[in-house]
């Protein structure tokens, strides 16, 4: 088989492995060693060790009285993760579509990850000067308005320690100063938006907005960006209004959705 330039970076044990787990995933019951080395047609004892790894790793539980593996914990963990972060996007992208077609200036949704915020939808703008996002894509915390609308929500020692590591510049109006973003977020508070002004890339504005849980927590943001040139004294004020309501909205809808699956499941 000829191999592509991709094919030489694919890592053959890791790709093996992952082909065990998937197989015993889609089962949907217990299985052998036996069964999973036929399925596959790969040697009994390369595929022991594929399971004992993912089994030392959380991934699958083995049962000694059976002598069999099924998923384990941290593999539904990720199928619990996948399943949240679709309801969420589910919810807000009515209110992204709608923002992004009343001001024609991109709208994101990001959550946490460490220090970072991860983009996982991104309704782009049709007009030129669009920003560099892409979904996917990490930011740091304390540069993006996404970021700081997170950190304001944060319990304080959540958002201390999210800020104790050395603060990247990203540009040359990025603010790394501990007392001078605690300001940024007590404003975020008391406003409902956090606004950085080309603190994450040269010659934009964002203004973003937290979406909480029914207990207040942060679990998202939602943010426009746009050149800051096009953020107007007249639009600003409506743009933080739409924001204000969009995070409202989205809020009440995961709770109305995590209230509906618990009573499904009663």
């Amino acid at each position: 088989m000829a191999t592509t330039a991709d094919d030489r970076y694919i890592v053959g044990p890791v790709l093996k492995a992952l082909k065990v787990l998937d197989a015993i995933a889609q089962k949907g019951h217990p299985a052998s060693l036996t069964t999973i080395a036929s399925e596959l047609d790969l040697p009994k004892t390369s595929v022991f060790r594929y399971l004992r790894t993912l089994s030392a790793a959380g991934f699958l539980t083995y049962d000694a009285g059976t002598d069999r593996y099924s998923v384990g914990i941290r593999f539904r963990a990720l199928a619990t993760a996948d399943k949240s972060i679709q309801r969420l996007r589910d919810c807000a992208l009515p209110a992204l579509t709608e923002i992004n077609r009343e001001f024609n200036e991109t709208t994101n949704l990001a959550v946490l990850a460490d220090n970072h915020v991860v983009y996982i939808d991104i309704i782009e703008s049709t007009r030129a000067l669009r920003m560099q996002a892409r979904i996917g894509s990490r930011d740091p915390v304390h540069s993006t308005a996404l970021g700081k609308a997170i950190l304001a929500r944060l319990p304080a020692d959540e958002r201390t320690q999210l800020l104790s590591d050395a603060l990247p510049q990203r540009t040359l109006r990025t603010i790394t100063q501990l007392k001078t973003i605690e300001r940024q977020l007590a404003d975020a508070v008391a406003n409902g938006v956090a606004i950085e002004i080309g603190e994450n890339e040269e010659g934009t504005m964002c203004i973003g907005a937290a979406i909480l849980d029914e207990t207040g927590y942060p679990v998202a943001a939602i943010s426009v960006s746009a050149p800051e040139r096009r953020v107007t004294d007249e639009i600003r004020p409506r743009l933080i209004a739409s924001l204000r309501e969009a995070t409202t909205q989205i809020s009440d809808q995961l709770a109305a959705s995590r209230y509906q699956r618990i009573d499904e499941r009663a």
